[in-house]
């Protein structure tokens, strides 16, 4: 060259690669899912309330890059409706790993299976997040080199950046110390030379490390996929099982939606460790069976006249009775007898007319209650509470109070009250499914109990017919006083006992104890049938 170039012209067209490169815009997106800030801020809410993502978070973080972006590009794309993944041009080189597993993530089958449980959701995608945990542990592990690589090639695209910078800044000082006619002299002509090589070096540097990081990339490509597929079959069956367990037990989307974060994740978990928790399927079958014979259910139906019975029902006075009315010195004997309810009525063969009171499910929790019954692994307190639980819906799908009492011993008696105008709620629920004594059987107090209520109800809202279903695995003796006050209770508020006697036929034999104080009582042999039950809710 010399000791001077003729024109500043000529360092400007060896240096154009350079100063255009500079110039230029390099790819910095370090989330492979497209957010705006709500979705942003979802993930920000949902990380704050999920101790365990932050747990994960720092557990990966310890031996991984980059953890937190993969994560919060795990939840979006469980999360947003839809997803949409930017080209990976469009992507930091160190986030390229990261990259490649969202997009293997999308395209896997099983992902759109996922997405119905989790769009628009941030609890179930943050849970689908967690699920994943294992195989994105395998996968970071096997995409470690590649990430390394990536890495490797980003710092050396920042240096390449640097030379170009370099060049330019070079390039500014020629231009400084250019004369009038264009000449440069040789000090910045060095100056920029030099920058020039360097430059060119660090490209070289920065392609060469580029290609072995997209080498790396598509040796671990295969195994990312797999790992990406395992993950998200995971997440999907987590995702359903937690959805099918929320069902089971009442908890209905839109009450799920209105919860916080933290409150549903407490719940999730008290209902998969909680007493009845193995049970769930069955609690589901049985509010499911338990909604159908409603559907079914007829009430005041006419039915076939079959003869003449006494009662109060003035709907179905027989001609004779109408007749007095007419009378007026009949009047009061009318009065009289309609009250102890002795009028003569048409008795009919149809559906019985539900009760009107409060309905009552008093649930055995003696000891022998919590052993599995014939071989099926579930316990008669499984049975006895789903079919409770099943009896609250009841309640509050026609309009009645609901009643759980406990009993085991004479004095374990725990009473759970849901009035009628209330939502359930499902912290209630659950103590009332959860609580169990584990002590003996005694009939007395329980069903002592009940009829206090129902007497209670009669007294301040005038209500009669209310329902008890007696649930029971054991025998016990009454007293005969007792049993006297008892047979008057149930003339005088007109209610119904239905017993239910769990795997034990001789309790259910005439002339026992449980058929003296039911109107309807059956065995239940098999805890696996709800429909051994399912009359209860056509007439209850």
């Amino acid at each position: 060259m010399g000791k001077r170039l003729s024109k500043l012209k000529d360092l400007v067209r060896k240096a154009g690669r350079w100063l255009g490169s500079a110039a230029a815009a390099e790819p910095e997106q370090t989330s492979a899912v497209v957010a705006d800030r709500f979705d942003t801020m979802a993930w920000q809410e949902v990380v704050k309330a999920a101790p365990a993502l932050r747990d994960l978070a720092d557990d990966l973080g310890e031996k991984h890059d980059y953890v937190q972006d993969l994560l919060a590009d795990v939840f979006l794309a469980a999360y947003k409706v839809p997803p949409r993944v930017r080209e990976r041009s469009e992507m930091a080189p160190s986030r390229l790993v990261n990259h490649q597993v969202i997009t293997a993530m999308v395209a896997s089958p099983e992902f759109e299976e996922l997405r119905r449980e989790t769009a628009g959701d941030p609890y179930a995608a943050a849970m689908a997040v967690l699920a994943q945990a294992p195989e994105l542990r395998r996968l970071l592990e096997h995409g470690r080199r590649a990430q390394e690589e990536a890495r490797r090639a980003e710092e050396a695209r920042q240096e390449a950046g640097q030379a170009a910078q370099a060049v330019v800044e070079a390039m500014e000082r020629a231009g400084t110390a250019a004369g009038e006619d264009g000449t440069v002299p040789a000090p910045a002509t060095a100056d920029v030379e030099r920058a020039l090589q360097q430059a060119q070096a660090a490209d070289e540097a920065a392609q060469t490390a580029a290609d072995t990081a997209s080498a790396a990339l598509a040796a671990a490509v295969p195994g990312i996929r797999a790992a990406v597929r395992r993950a998200v079959a995971q997440a999907t069956d987590c995702a359903r099982e937690e959805a099918a367990l929320m069902r089971a037990w009442g908890v209905g989307p839109g009450q799920l939606e209105r919860m916080p974060v933290e409150q549903r994740a407490r719940l999730a978990e008290r209902l998969r460790t909680g007493r009845l928790a193995r049970f769930a399927e069955l609690i589901g079958r049985f509010r499911l069976m338990a909604s159908g014979e409603r559907a079914r259910r007829v009430e005041h139906a006419p039915g076939e006249l079959v003869g003449v019975t006494v009662g109060d029902d003035l709907a179905r006075l027989v001609p004779s009775e109408v007749a007095a009315l007419g009378v007026p010195v009949l009047r009061a004997v009318f009065a009289a007898r309609f009250a102890e309810q002795q009028l003569m009525l048409f008795d009919q063969r149809g559906e019985q007319p539900s009760g009107q009171g409060a309905i009552i499910a008093c649930v055995d929790c003696s000891g022998s209650m919590a052993d599995p019954y014939g071989g099926s692994g579930i316990t008669g307190e499984a049975w006895a509470k789903a079919a409770a639980l099943a009896l609250l819906d009841q309640a509050q799908q026609a309009g009645r109070d609901f009643v759980g009492i406990h009993f085991s011993s004479a004095q374990e008696v725990r009473v759970f009250r849901f009035p009628v105008g209330a939502s359930a709620a499902i912290g209630d629920v659950l103590d009332f499914a959860e609580h169990f004594w584990g002590g003996g059987t005694d009939y007395q107090a329980p069903l002592t109990e009940a009829v206090t209520l129902l007497e209670a109800e009669y007294n301040a809202e005038g209500r009669r017919r209310g329902d008890i279903v007696f649930i029971t695995d054991g025998e016990c003796e009454v007293g005969e006083d007792w049993m006297r006050d008892w047979n008057e209770a149930r003339h005088l508020l007109g209610f119904r006992t239905f017993g239910v006697a769990i795997g034990s036929p001789r309790t259910t034999a005439p002339g026992g104890v449980l058929d003296a104080l039911c109107d309807n009582l059956r065995s239940i042999d098999d805890l696996t049938d709800t429909r051994a039950a399912a009359d209860l809710f056509r007439v209850i």
